[in-house]
């Protein structure tokens, strides 16, 4: 019987090296694996806003979600218990780039994958969908020929006509829409807010010189309206 019971305690003490051994690895390559994830994002971020907190974050969430699932295991009330446990949390922080929502999900994928234990699917998964993300940052696939812009005229209230710069702009754009009119400098002046797009070769200052020229050189302003800029 001691014998019996002294087998036992030594399968359990491999069970419980072989449980941490395999715990250790899981970690380690959800941690190397959300590195790759975070650099890759670093490199290809093209927003205005940049936060290394954010870079920081996906490291955070992939290993700790490597480390949830090994702890849920194949145990139903503990998966049942941790969700109701993190259902109390809030996440205040808005995403303004949904790309950035893509990456999120990216470390956490990586994390699971690791966490259950399919350590070469999560390589082949961090490394195929990598090279997506390198293929289309190299190519920017999905991006306009010619992106639309918000032009803005300033012109004396007295000498203000709708149709005044129409000659201007037929020639130096593709497209021109006058979307509002409003009033400015207690009502002295008149802006002209035009959505526009250049024809190819046209140059913004070029467009903007000659309207200054038409307006008695004031104010005439462009504004991008591309997705790009958070």
């Amino acid at each position: 019987m001691d014998i019996f019971l002294t087998d036992l305690k030594s399968l359990a003490d491999a069970t419980s090296r072989l449980t941490i051994l395999e715990a250790f690895l899981a970690i380690l390559l959800s941690f190397v694996c959300t590195l790759v994830i975070a650099f890759l994002y670093k490199k290809t971020h093209t927003g205005a806003r940049y936060s290394q907190s954010f870079v920081q974050t996906i490291i955070i969430m992939g290993v700790t979600v490597s480390v949830v699932m090994i702890v849920i295991g194949n145990n139903v009330a503990v998966a049942f218990g941790l969700v109701g446990a993190f259902s109390i949390i809030r996440f205040r922080s808005a995403m303004s780039d949904p790309k950035d929502i893509a990456f999120i999900f990216f470390g956490m994928a990586a994390g699971i994958t690791c966490g259950l234990g399919f350590y070469y699917l999560a390589v082949l998964f961090t490394v195929a969908l990598s090279i997506i993300i390198i293929f289309l940052y190299v190519t920017d696939f999905g991006k306009q020929a010619s992106t639309k812009k918000r032009l803005t005229i300033t012109v004396p209230e007295n000498l203000h006509d709708e149709n005044a710069f129409d000659k201007i702009l037929a020639h130096h754009l593709k497209s021109f829409d006058l979307r509002s009119i409003e009033t400015t400098n207690l009502g002295t002046m008149i802006q002209l807010v035009y959505i526009i797009q250049n024809k190819d070769g046209v140059k913004d200052k070029q467009l903007m010189d000659e309207l200054r020229q038409m307006n008695g050189n004031l104010k005439v302003s462009v504004h991008y309206l591309s997705t790009e800029v958070y």
